[in-house]
């Protein structure tokens, strides 16, 4: 059954562990990831871009084909569907199609403007028991063709969005979408313990997962983070192995080139990372 990710959340922050939020592009994403959170007994969120959304043919067949997999996979672990970095009319639209969590990201917008729409998604939702995301900031790199420089939250404008009564705050603390440059600075901490003080304790959310360092994530989570966002590092995954299928040659043995076969050993290789970054995050054994 998929469910909301309010409780799962909450139950990270109180525990001082975080949630991973994986990004699914396809059938093979969504069942490598679902049977990951199954191997190591943790909830887990299925998050979807927009632009994702529309490669799946639209956000009602997203929910028809993960819940279908769910459901043939015989998954017992709590699971959300989340819609990520989602525009207002993307937000509705999601809720309206059976996603059981959505992000609104307003943080483009000025903050009235952010606060306004927020506090829409949010009444909208929560009417239907979905759980919501809002961003402060931004994260800097590109998704979805929205290309921010990763401006740091300002902390009592976090203050009040979280009042609106948003169930997790995204927050940009130096953090980016994709690869992580060599002269990245490291995120913030000062900000983000500032931010959890006067939020009163909200689950946060660290978005650009991928490739920031174990220490790093640690003490994020200590600070308040209870859902990391990961999706660049699966891609990564999955592209090595299967770029060291095809220099092997094994497509061309038998019937190598069986898409099937030919995908199965990237959707391996991201089974064992989601299950990695489970246990890194700390959610293991704690569906």
């Amino acid at each position: 059954m998929l469910v909301s990710a309010k409780e799962m959340l909450e139950k990270a922050h109180a525990g001082h562990y975080a949630v991973g939020a994986f990004n699914i592009n396809n059938m093979e994403w969504i069942k490598a990831i679902l049977l990951a959170a199954q191997e190591a007994n943790s909830p887990v969120m299925l998050g979807v871009s927009e632009g994702a959304g529309k490669y799946m043919c639209g956000y009602k067949n997203v929910v028809a084909m993960v819940k279908e997999i769910h459901d043939f996979l015989g998954i017992t672990v709590p699971v959300a569907l989340h819609l990520d970095h989602g525009s207002f009319e993307g937000a509705k639209a999601c809720i309206e199609a059976g996603f059981t969590s959505v992000m609104f990201d307003g943080s483009h917008f000025d903050f009235d403007e952010n606060v306004a729409k927020s506090k829409e998604i949010i009444e909208f939702a929560h009417s239907r028991g979905i759980s919501v995301e809002c961003e402060v900031g931004g994260i800097g790199g590109t998704e979805d063709g929205v290309t921010s420089n990763g401006e740091v939250a300002d902390p009592d404008e976090c203050a009040n969005i979280a009042a609106l009564g948003c169930d997790f705050l995204a927050a940009g603390i130096g953090n980016i979408h994709g690869k992580y440059p060599a002269d990245w600075k490291g995120l913030n901490f000062d900000v983000l313990a500032e931010i959890q003080a006067k939020t009163n304790g909200k689950p946060l959310v660290l978005h650009g997962g991928s490739g920031i360092p174990a220490d790093q994530i640690a003490k994020a989570i200590d600070l308040g983070v209870s859902k990391i966002n990961v999706n660049t590092e699966l891609q990564l995954v999955f592209a090595d192995a299967t770029r060291k299928y095809v220099e092997a040659g094994k497509d061309l043995e038998g019937k190598g080139y069986d898409p099937r076969k030919l995908l199965a050993p990237g959707a391996k290789a991201m089974q064992e990372k989601v299950v990695a970054m489970i246990k890194q995050f700390g959610s293991a054994d704690k569906a």
